[in-house]
């Protein structure tokens, strides 16, 4: 009777739903890992095409790999999205990666042989589905998490949740909100002349000793005693 009692009052406190909700946030978490790792899978392939017609791109290819190699050394378990600071460097590391990998396609518009490859063509098709589909897990994830952190913040179940330990989850937040977030400058006006340089100052008399300057005074006076 007593493990009847306690079943009832469990489900009536809200730690089924709870369960639930948790359960559902780790497996649109894994989602979100599959197609991260299916973006890093791709890029070694990437980089490897670009490379054969955009050496001379280092710097480039560089940042992609080094991303590609921060984005591996985050342990990504689902023990991540219950710490907030991991989970703000795990979103950082995959900001670094989507902005590197950005770049390195802008610069393979400048190769027209590249762009024409096929295997590049393949290679930036399957990175593009891979992005949608980041983007499709990211939002069920956020739709999830916030489920969840609802059910374990409204009462009365928020006081289950505090019993048995759960806490609120961390979320995707955007990328770059800063810069998102800044207003854009538009300006129709043209662009104000420089202003003109202003006039160098005048050389100032060069100073003499005043034993010379009675001399060329008596000179200007009366040239013939100049000797000439």
């Amino acid at each position: 009777m007593l493990w009847i009692a306690v079943a009832v009052g469990l489900t009536g406190c809200g730690y089924n739903d709870i369960q639930v909700a948790d359960e559902s946030t780790k497996s649109a978490w894994s989602e979100v890992l599959n197609q991260y790792q299916r973006r890093a899978d791709l890029v070694p392939n990437l980089v490897n095409t670009v490379k054969g017609y955009a050496a001379q791109e280092e710097k480039v290819l560089t940042e992609v790999t080094r991303a590609r190699a921060n984005v591996a050394g985050i342990k990504a378990t689902p023990e991540l999205v219950n710490d907030p600071e991991a989970f703000a460097k795990f979103q950082a590391a995959q900001n670094q990666l989507s902005g590197a990998l950005s770049r390195l396609l802008v610069v393979a518009e400048n190769y027209p042989q590249l762009k024409s490859d096929a295997l590049f063509r393949d290679l930036q098709s399957q990175l593009e589905g891979t992005e949608n589909r980041i983007t499709v897990a990211r939002n069920r994830y956020i739709k999830t998490v916030q489920e969840y952190n609802v059910t374990v913040r409204q009462f009365p179940t928020n006081l289950t949740a505090m019993l048995f330990g759960h806490k609120v989850k961390p979320n995707f937040a955007v990328a770059d909100e800063a810069a998102v977030s800044a207003p854009p400058t538009v300006d129709f006006g043209k662009p104000a002349p420089a202003p003109a340089p202003a006039p160098a100052p005048a050389p100032a008399p060069a100073k003499t000793s005043d034993a010379g300057s009675g001399d060329a005074v008596a000179a200007v006076k009366d040239p013939l005693k100049t000797g000439y």
